[in-house]
């Protein structure tokens, strides 16, 4: 008889239940809800009132827009230079219309208009629009000569024109170093014009301007005995050098593209145009015009001394 092994019973381990939170669906929503009560009602959102212009006025908004985007560039971008395509009913010459009831006519130039045929602008003095006179650059600020400027000036007394020589103001430079500047860079002889002053930029403080700009016109007036010249725009004239003091130096105004000169006070020299063509001059050139005779712009030159005999003209010839 085979002996049965003794039959062990092993006792499992009990598993212990795991808590089950009791979740109920919603019949209705299907949404799980909580057993500790009931959900709570959603809050319904308080629709915003929404606010629209009516069509016509947004069209109407969009049209006042445009229209004045339209204005600002005619002021600033067409209405400047919209005298270059009006039609000439009067003297065109030099590939502009030129100003009535001027006959003394000039241009000034500087080391931009490059290499000058003067043999062939001396033709023009005798042209049905003479050219007489020429002003050219000779420095800027307080160490900057224009590379053409001695040749150009010997050429121009050469070649019988009324000559002139002009200085860039420079705000940030000091006004008694580029008024001797100047007179080291220039040596004006009898005949020729006065001492330009070409100002265009102010500078950040307009008192201090006008006291420097007396300072460089006083040390100029000085050395060469006559007053100088003040060239600037008729707007900046208006602006920042209408006084007594300003207004007792002669003017060249510079204001193109209009029919006349709308500065009020009086003046000597008008800047019409930077369009001029010149022949000897291959880049486009600034006119101008004198106001007044052949006599009265001999007048306004440095005088010749009483010993020296004042050289024959060609206008005179």
């Amino acid at each position: 008889m085979i002996k049965q092994p003794p039959i062990t019973v092993v006792s499992r381990p009990q598993r212990k239940a795991s808590r089950k939170r009791n979740v109920k669906k919603s019949s209705s929503s299907g949404r799980l809800s909580s057993p500790k009560g009931k959900a709570r009602p959603r809050r319904k959102k308080k629709k915003e009132r929404s606010w629209s212009l009516p069509r016509w006025t947004y069209c109407l908004a969009m049209g006042g827009v445009a229209a004045l985007i339209l204005i600002g560039f005619y002021y600033f971008f067409i209405e400047p230079y919209s005298y270059r395509w009006k039609p000439c009913y009067g003297m065109k010459a030099y590939g502009v219309c030129l100003p009535y009831g001027f006959s003394i006519h000039g241009f000034d130039i500087s080391h931009h208009q490059g290499q000058i045929d003067w043999g062939e602008l001396q033709k023009l003095q005798k042209a049905p629009f003479p050219v007489r006179f020429v002003f050219m650059k000779a420095s800027e600020g307080g160490d900057f000569s224009d590379t053409a400027f001695v040749r150009n000036f010997d050429e121009a007394r050469r070649h019988g024109f009324v000559r002139g020589a002009y200085h860039f103001y420079n705000p940030k430079t000091d006004a008694l170093r580029q008024a001797d500047f100047f007179i080291r860079s220039v040596k004006l002889e009898p005949g020729d014009l006065p001492p330009v002053l070409d100002i265009e930029v102010r500078g950040e403080d307009e008192r201090k301007l006008r006291t420097d700009l007396s300072i460089w016109l006083r040390r100029i007036e000085q050395y060469y005995k006559v007053k100088p010249i003040l060239y600037t725009s008729y707007k900046f004239k208006t602006r920042y050098l209408s006084d007594s003091l300003f207004n007792s130096y002669p003017y060249w105004i510079a204001h193109y593209y209009v029919d006349s000169v709308e500065y009020d006070g009086p003046w000597r020299f008008w800047q019409h145009t930077d369009m001029g063509k010149l022949p000897g001059i291959r880049e486009k050139v600034d006119l101008n015009v004198f106001n007044g005779s052949m006599e009265e712009l001999l007048q306004l030159t440095i005088p010749y001394p009483d010993t020296i005999q004042k050289p024959q003209s060609i206008s005179e010839k």
